[in-house]
This record gives structure tokens, sequence and C-alpha cells, in this order.
């Protein structure tokens, strides 16, 4: 008992630590706020996310110091709807920007805007996809980050990013979007991996070019984690640490088949990890649903504001502050398949445990020209060894040909190979999230099938 007594105490102590801490940090003012953002992370590489490839020290570091937040999911798996998302607050129906290489309405607002109403300096570094109008993204652009994603090179420097936090007298939002580890994979030391020792996901057909292409893209996880690291050390050498807000973003997953460009986990489902000394608990856990539209009424919240009921985000302070365990009921999810290949729009709502699917167009075939296609070696070697094992097919066919609707339990089936649709037991679930799915896309303005066409390129 007495033993019991003294952990209890000390726990009592440790806290009432905590709480002082964070009610000095307040009465700094503002903090600073410094987010850095993957680029087809595969989330599940991550080893503070359960990975067993690589070591990711430095973002498990910032676990450690943080919040780890387990179910981050992306609205809708491509790059430019989820940047446009992340700064708008908006659906991608609502910012216009829902299919990828589609340009946001030019009438909206951003971050930027929110922030430097309230007195900030916000900028960006690195990829650019998003910033433009500048009418709607209004950053200052800092020099030292890769813009161009499909580079073959990520040459960086951290002056003038350094310059630039050293240099402000009022409180700053900095996003850095690294151009890592999206494709074409040609960064890294790939001879930190053996490419016959990795462990592949359960959703990919083991072959020799793939094993190949998923070495090349470890070498740019590993990149991506030394990228994080300097500019965790970057913020300190500058002094800035203790009053600044560092946040971590896996944006959505790899370009691998089953991942990128669809609602499966392995393309919807991110990572996010939050660090703020003071007021969040270094190494929390939350297993609370936040979506990246959820992001800008959080910071414009974290910096004094008072988010605009017009966003479809909403503010998880909340979480982060431990005030709460939950930040919404559901995620959802939407894809519009053009121009990455011919229309195959679908939608989806998940919770804590199920989720739903929707293929509006099942009688059509599912193809992205990046990947499907005869010049793909892996997906070639995915074909041919198909053909000869039944197992392998089913990997294949599930890209290809897609039921009408897909339900999967997500805590027995994380990498969704079993569909429970036409499971009865699951049919009033099933009916009840469909409803609240087709309420959300009317909400949106959403058609869908419809949406999915043609645009003109500016």
């Amino acid at each position: 008992m007495k033993g019991q007594y003294v952990l209890l105490l000390l726990g009592i102590l440790l806290t009432k630590g905590w709480l002082s801490e964070a009610r000095a940090q307040e009465k700094k003012g503002p903090p600073n706020i410094v987010v850095i953002m993957a680029d087809d992370l595969d989330s599940r590489q991550l080893s503070c996310y359960g990975g067993q490839n690589l070591k990711t020290v430095n973002i498990d570091r910032l676990a450690d110091q943080g919040m780890k937040f387990n179910q981050m999911i992306a609205s809708e798996a491509m790059c430019i709807p989820t940047r446009a998302s992340l700064f708008t607050g908006l659906y991608p129906v609502r910012h216009g920007s829902y299919q990828n290489h589609k340009p946001v309405y030019d009438t909206l607002k951003s971050i930027g805007h929110y922030l430097s109403g309230l007195g900030y300096t916000v900028a960006l570094t690195g990829k650019n996809h998003s910033t433009k109008p500048r009418t709607v993204f209004p950053f200052e652009i800092i020099k030292g980050f890769e813009p161009n994603c499909v580079s073959r090179t990520d040459d960086y420097s951290l002056t003038d990013v350094k310059a630039f936090m050293s240099g402000q007298q009022k409180p700053f939002c900095l996003f850095v979007m690294s151009i890592n580890p999206h494709a074409p994979w040609t960064m890294g030391d790939t001879t930190e991996f053996d490419p016959e020792k990795l462990i592949l996901p359960p959703h990919w057909v083991d072959t020799e070019p793939t094993r190949r292409q998923f070495q090349k893209y470890l070498a740019e996880v590993r990149r991506l984690d030394n990228q994080v690291g300097e500019l965790m050390q970057a913020v300190k050498e500058t002094g800035k640490e203790h009053n600044t807000v560092f946040i971590f973003l896996g944006e959505q997953g790899p370009q691998f088949p089953g991942a990128k460009w669809t609602l499966w986990d392995a393309g919807q489902k991110s990572s996010m990890i939050v660090r703020w000394p003071g007021m969040v608990k270094p190494a929390a856990v939350t297993n609370a649903i936040v979506q990246y539209e959820d992001i800008t009424p959080t910071l414009i919240d974290i910096a004094g504001g008072r988010p605009a009921d017009r966003l479809d985000g909403r503010s998880f302070l909340g979480v982060l502050r431990g005030t709460t365990i939950q930040a919404r009921d559901v995620a959802y999810g939407i894809h519009n398949n053009f121009p990455e290949g011919p229309p195959y729009p679908i939608r989806s709502i998940r919770g804590s445990r199920y989720k739903l699917l929707l293929n509006l167009t099942p009688q059509k075939k599912y193809h992205i020209r990046y990947m499907m296609n005869p010049k793909n070696a892996y997906w070639v070697s995915w074909k041919v060894k198909a053909e000869n094992s039944p197992k392998d097919k089913v990997l294949v066919e599930r890209n290809v040909n897609r039921p009408a609707v897909e339900f999967y339990d997500l805590e027995k089936d994380p990498y969704e190979l079993h569909n429970l649709a036409g499971d009865k037991k699951y049919a009033r679930q099933i009916a009840a999230y469909r409803a609240k799915l087709e309420d959300w896309m009317q909400q949106q303005g959403d058609p869908g099938a419809a949406l999915d066409i043609p645009f003109e390129r500016k």
C-alpha cells in the first residue's frame, strides 16, 4: 500500500507541475506554429506507428515529446485535395479541388488569412501545391525546401528557415512541405534496406520488382525522418522551442496499388504528432478521429481566435489539452479519379471500428495511369504472378474490379481484405452509415458520380 501511495502522490505532483507549466505557457501569449508535412507517406512504416522496416528515430522522438494521433484520416487520398483541405478547413467539394490538379475556388479564404488576422506571419517552404492563387493562399514563400514533388533531387537548406524564425517579432506559422517520399524515389541510401528482408503490406503481391521499389521508397522515408530531426533542431537553435507548437503530418498513403488514389485505409489513413511544451502531455496517444479539415480551425483556436462556423472542420484543441477524448464521430471520404485515370468515383464513411465504401460506378474498371500500365514493372509482375496464384489474383482483382458496396471491420481487418457487405449481421450498420454518408454528400452539394468528369486545367 505504501508503494501505491507514493506512486499516486508522484502522479499528483507531476500533474500539478504540468498544469503549472501550462498556465505559465498561456501567459506567454500565442505560440509559434511549425508544421512539417510528408508527401505520400505510408504512415504504417513509421516505427512509432508499428512499422518494422526502419526505425524512424526523429519522428519517434517527437511522439515521445507530444501527442500521437492514431485516427488521422485524409478525406481524399491525393496531394492537392488534401493540402487544400488542410489550408482551408473545407472538404474537397466545397473548396473546389475535388480532383487532383483541379484548382480551388478563387473566392475562398485560407489559414493565411485567418492567422494573419490574429497577428501571425504565415509562411511556407517546399512543395507548393495549393499555394495559388495568392489571393486564396497568401503565404510568405521561404527558400529552403524543394517545391517540385517529382524532382529527382530533394536538396534543401535550413538557412533561410532559421533566419525566418529568428527574425520574427510576432508569432509565426511556418509550413515545411517535404517532397519525401513522393515518387520517383531517387533519393536516400538504399543500402540500408535488404529487399529480401522487407516486410510487405498484406494487400501487396510479393514480387522482386515490388521489393526493389519498396527499398527505394523506404530510403526516402529515412530521408524524411532526417528532415524532421533537422527541423526540430533548427527550432531549438533559434530559441523558439518552448513556445512553438510543432506538428508532423503524414499526408496520404504511397503511390502503390491500393493506397494513394483509393479510400482504403492504406491510402486514407494518415499520421499526426503534435508537440506543444507545457500544453500537450509528453508521450500522449489519442484515438480521437480527426481529419485534415480540422487543422485550420484548431490552429485558429490555438492562436486565440474563433473558428468560423462556415468551415467543415472543427477544432480538436480539447483533445490536445486532454479535456476531451473525442473530436468527431465519423470521418468522410471522397475519391474522384480523373485526371489520374478514367472517372471512378468513390465515397466512404468510417467510425473507430467500421467503414463503408460506395463505389458509384462498379460496372467500370478502376485504373491509375501512373501505376497500372505496361511500363510499370511491379504492376506487370503482380499480373504475371496472379496468373498462377489464386491468392494473388484476388489481390490484383480487388484493385481493378470493385463491388458497389464494401464494408469492413477495421479492428479485425485493418487492410480491408474481407468485405462484409453481404453479411446480414451488418445490414443495420451498413444502412445507418449509408444514410449518414448520403446526408453528408447532400450537405456538401456532392452529386456523386456526376462530379468525376473532365475539367479544364488552368
